[in-house]
């Protein structure tokens, strides 16, 4: 299953996101390899600042539970200052419906 979203970072932080996704957490990036996802991607739209992510995963209920790791919420913490985020600190997502696919 292949989920896509879109989310924000500030217009003034681009280089900061890219440089902090350069290192992001092994501790996070195991959760979420642990949670079958794979060919996770997030793209960046210059002119808006919306990021547009994939992700292909193996259930939609493992990849949600990633959230409640203690390891995905200190990413958020190091986050919110550079993203539209929610009282959490998780970011802002939006879930995106598929309306074509190619393999």
């Amino acid at each position: 299953m292949r989920l896509a979203f879109k989310m924000k970072v500030n217009k003034d932080k681009f280089l900061e996101y890219e440089k902090r996704h350069q290192c992001v957490y092994k501790g996070l990036e195991k959760e979420i390899k642990l949670a079958g996802a794979k060919n996770y991607s997030i793209f960046l739209d210059e002119e808006t600042g919306f990021l547009f992510g994939v992700v292909e995963v193996e259930n939609i209920e493992k990849w949600e539970k990633i959230a409640e790791k203690n390891i995905c919420k200190e990413w958020w913490e190091y986050m919110k200052d550079i993203m539209e985020t929610n009282s959490d600190n998780s970011p802002k997502s939006i879930l995106l419906k598929e309306v074509y696919h190619l393999d």
